[in-house]
């Protein structure tokens, strides 16, 4: 009886979406992408503070703004906030189209 309860409680849980890998995986990868956004932001202004003039330079810089530029890309992409707005907003969009000649919904 125990274990038949034990299994009971546990596909509970697994079903009631505690257990939700996927959000947190997705969440994980948007916090790291956008800790990364703002190094590389950061990093690109203090060195074009004190930019050398050659073309090692140059090229060290291009590749921090690509990387900033990437990372800042995939955070805003991952954006769970976002995702929330946009679900919102296509709700209220639903909702507003639903109305008949009336103005009645």
């Amino acid at each position: 009886m125990k274990h038949i309860s034990f299994i009971v409680i546990i596909s509970t849980f697994s079903l009631a979406g505690f257990f939700n890998e996927q959000g947190a995986k997705e969440k994980a990868e948007y916090i790291e992408n956008d800790r990364l956004c703002k190094i590389f932001t950061k990093k690109v202004a203090d060195y074009k503070k004190h930019l050398r003039k050659d073309v090692l330079a140059a090229a060290s810089l291009a590749s921090y703004e690509y990387r900033a530029k990437l990372f800042c890309n995939k955070a805003q992409e991952l954006n769970p906030a976002r995702e929330e707005k946009k679900n919102i907003s296509e709700d209220e969009n639903q909702s507003s189209t639903s109305t008949d000649t009336n103005g009645t919904k």
